[in-house]
């Protein structure tokens, strides 16, 4: 089984984007509005590389169709000091008891290090993609099991009171970018609010990866399937294939994808966007550039 490429869907900016949309499209993630069409939201960047979370509607199938690129963004960077002041990561959409409920990683500007990153929540209305900040601060920031920083987070809702939460952790910084370590953690939740994290880790860098980042988990029969993306020091990310019966303990499998070394994708895959519809399961993906070059869709085939 493996994936089949469509090609490329989107190449920032829309036209008439805001500003804070000037350039990339990183991290998408589709969210079904009926039929065939879905409202992908991602990452865009401000003149000041600042990352602001946008959104757009397309319509899916072998000859993907852009219906419409709103040129205001859904969310904005917070405000001065606060744990998202240098940018919005985009992470997913999860409906909730309050509204639809938008998972987002905020950054920070580091001192010692390059960055740190939190978890927040904005709540709202995913099929006219407006969104407000549930608060100030983040749901899920450092702590004695996270130590340095928290991105990328993926929640699926299994119950009322079973939320499941997948997100990246940096396990250590060094002053050679092959001595970090990202790796990719759970946690659980009753309410998507306060969260309970694993001690153990889900998908661990392997051989010699220096780096796994950005899950994107769908149910897959009485268990769970994850795409993720990995990086070693010297080469360029990859998406890789996971699967789990409990959404705790990983296998790793084939049925990921590497990068085509031409075109928009330019030798790199990453930031896997796995979404199911119209009876099939899709995958939006970035090339080179962390989303500088837009997304790309493919199907699963098997």
């Amino acid at each position: 089984m493996a994936w089949r490429r469509i090609g490329r869907v989107f190449a920032p900016p829309a036209p008439g984007a805001d500003p804070a949309l000037a350039s990339h499209a990183a991290l998408p993630v589709a969210h079904p509005l009926g039929g065939d069409l879905v409202r992908v939201f991602y990452s865009g960047r401000d003149a000041a590389n600042r990352s602001a979370i946008g959104s757009l509607v397309l319509r899916v199938g072998e000859a993907p169709r852009l219906e419409e690129a709103p040129p205001r963004p859904v969310l904005t960077p917070g405000g001065l000091g606060a744990f998202d002041d240098a940018g919005c990561g985009m992470g997913c959409v999860v409906p909730g008891p309050d509204g639809d409920r938008l998972y987002y990683m905020g950054w920070n500007v580091g001192g010692s290090v390059p960055w740190r990153n939190a978890i927040g929540v904005a709540v709202g209305d995913a099929q006219t993609g407006r969104f407000e900040r549930l608060s100030a601060g983040p749901v899920m920031d450092r702590d004695i099991t996270d130590p340095y920083s928290l991105s990328y987070p993926w929640v699926l809702r299994l119950a009322a009171d079973d939320w499941r939460l997948w997100y990246g952790t940096h396990q250590s910084w060094g002053a050679a970018k092959a001595d970090m370590s990202h790796a990719i953690r759970a946690a659980r939740s009753t309410d998507g609010i306060t969260w309970r994290r694993e001690a153990e880790i889900c998908i661990p860098p392997e051989g010699e990866e220096i780096a796994t980042v950005r899950p994107s988990v769908v149910r897959d029969g009485d268990g769970f399937a994850m795409w993720f993306a990995a990086r070693t020091e010297s080469g360029p990310y990859g998406i890789g294939r996971a699967t789990s019966a409990d959404g705790l303990a990983w296998r790793r499998h084939p049925g990921g994808i590497t990068a085509e070394p031409d075109g928009w994708e330019a030798g790199a895959v990453t930031y896997p966007g796995v979404f199911d519809l119209l009876g099939r399961r899709w995958l939006l993906f970035n090339g080179a550039g962390y989303g500088a070059t837009g997304f790309g869709l493919a199907v699963w085939e098997g």
